[in-house]
This record gives structure tokens, C-alpha cells and sequence, in this order.
């Protein structure tokens, strides 16, 4: 099942090949990530006795012993739930079990998982959870043709593996461009919530400029990067009337560099 790849066709028209995370790979990663949890709930119910056997550590409004309980679970509660939440929204997909083992959360067009889906579909745990250690939920991944469990059925999301890009023994022409000319992309700082902005047709957009890049004389190049900083580079607040031919050059290729780990994928 592991094996299972899925073919999709996103709203740009560009057809994308995912190969489908299976019950082993997704159980491997909840267990990396209940463990991490499991240690920040011992870590907080350790403190929550030292202050209950200790009279000094407790504060006036304290002063009622199930005041300090109460605060516990609700905390417990925000941190279990809003784990998985939060990093599947902000780090793309991706837990931390999930990193290590290399696979993430997209919508079932390809596209990165929304504010709304991650909110639906980690919600939908406490029925996935049922009636006891995810049961519901290793039964529907087991079995459905997708490797879905209900959350992921509400919230239109898939779980696949993450597509890395070849290893090349030589750089391509554009590669060594962007080294010769000493950019990273580390040069540009883009947050998660810029990233989320692109969309697959500004992806295409750059990466169409940068695969004609060397080939475009120099006056042809000049006004198709002007155009395209106009287009791009406002996304993440970059006034581009300032900057010369050569420094918007260098911030589309660093932002190619940037967005291809989120659109290039290989299998």
C-alpha cells in the first residue's frame, strides 16, 4: 500500500504525481510525535505537583488547590491539540515525527494545507481517536484507497511522501549562475506565511524566467525582470522602483531558490 501513488491535476493545470503515505510511515511519525508530547505533559504535570506540595510557590489567586488543576488540563488540552494544528499549518504539512520520516499534509489539489484545513482536521481527532488508541483512524487508513482517515476525509487532505529533488553530479547552467554569483536562500528572508502567498502560477512564472534566464540578451532580460519583480516581489513587501536590474536579478533568483523546495518535487 505504501506504494500507492496518486496523480493530480491542480487549478493551474499542472499534473502532479504524489506517492501516498501508508499506515506504517503515518503511525511511525505520531508515535515520534506522542512521545515528544508525552514528555512536555511529564514536564508539566512534575511542575504542577512540585506547586501543589508546596505552598510557597502558590500565588493568593492559587489559593484554591483545583485553581492550579484546572489551568493544568486546560494547558495539557491546548498543547496536545494545538501540536499538531500549528506545526501542520506553519511548517508546511509537517510535524515533527512527520519530518523525520519525511512525509506531510497537502490538499488533496496539491496545494499546501490551509488555516481552515488543518483547524477541521485535527478537530476530527477526537472521533479518529475512538473508541480507543486511534483505532477508528488505523482502520479507515488501512483500508481506504487514499490511506485516509476521517480527519482527512472532512478536510480534503492527503498524507504523502515528501518529493526531494535529484542529487545532480553537476550543477545545471542556472545553478552555477546562482553560485557564481554567490547567492543562497538564506539571502532572502520569506516566512512561512509569505511562502503560503505563491501560488502554483507564480511558480511557474519564475521558474519559466529563470529556465531563460542566460538565454535572453540582455535587453530582452532587463524589462521581463522588471515586470516579474513587479509581480512577485510585492508579495513579500519588496518596493522594486529602488533596486537596479542586477539586485532584482539576484532577489528572483534567491526567491526561485526559495520556492522550488515548496512546488519542485520529484519522487
Amino acid at each position: 500500500m505504501n506504494q500507492d501513488k496518486m496523480d493530480i491535476k491542480t487549478p493551474e493545470y499542472v499534473s502532479l504525481q504524489f506517492q501516498l503515505s501508508g499506515l506504517g510511515s503515518r503511525a511511525a511519525a505520531f508515535l515520534i510525535d506522542q512521545l515528544i508530547l508525552w514528555a512536555v505533559n511529564a514536564v508539566i504535570i512534575i511542575i504542577l505537583v512540585i506547586i501543589m506540595n508546596n505552598e510557597t510557590f502558590l500565588p493568593i489567586f492559587f489559593a484554591e488547590n483545583t485553581i492550579p488543576i484546572a489551568f493544568t488540563i486546560i494547558a495539557l488540552f491546548i498543547i496536545n491539540w494545538g501540536y499538531f494544528f500549528a506545526f501542520e499549518f506553519f511548517s508546511g504539512g509537517r510535524t515533527i515525527g512527520k519530518k523525520i520520516l519525511g512525509i506531510r499534509v497537502i490538499q488533496e489539489n496539491g496545494h499546501s494545507i490551509t488555516l481552515l484545513s488543518s483547524f477541521i482536521r485535527n478537530l476530527m481527532r477526537i472521533i479518529d481517536s475512538l473508541p480507543t488508541a486511534y483505532l477508528l483512524g488505523i482502520i479507515m487508513v488501512f483500508f481506504h484507497s487514499k490511506h485516509k482517515r476521517l480527519g482527512d476525509l472532512v478536510a480534503g487532505t492527503i498524507v504523502v511522501h515528501e518529493r526531494k529533488e535529484k542529487r545532480k553530479k553537476k550543477l545545471s547552467p542556472i545553478e552555477k549562475e546562482i553560485e557564481n554569483r554567490g547567492l543562497s536562500k538564506n539571502e532572502l528572508s520569506i516566512d512561512e506565511w509569505a511562502i503560503k502567498s505563491f501560488s502554483m502560477k507564480d511558480w511557474k512564472l519564475i521558474s519559466t524566467y529563470v529556465s531563460r534566464f542566460q538565454q535572453l540578451p540582455e535587453s530582452e532580460r532587463n524589462p521581463l525582470t522588471k515586470q516579474i519583480s513587479g509581480i512577485l516581489l510585492t508579495k513579500i513587501g519588496l518596493g522594486v522602483e529602488e533596486m537596479d536590474d542586477g539586485e532584482l536579478e539576484n532577489i528572483l533568483l534567491v526567491l526561485y531558490l526559495n520556492l522550488r523546495d515548496e512546488w519542485e518535487f520529484e519522487i
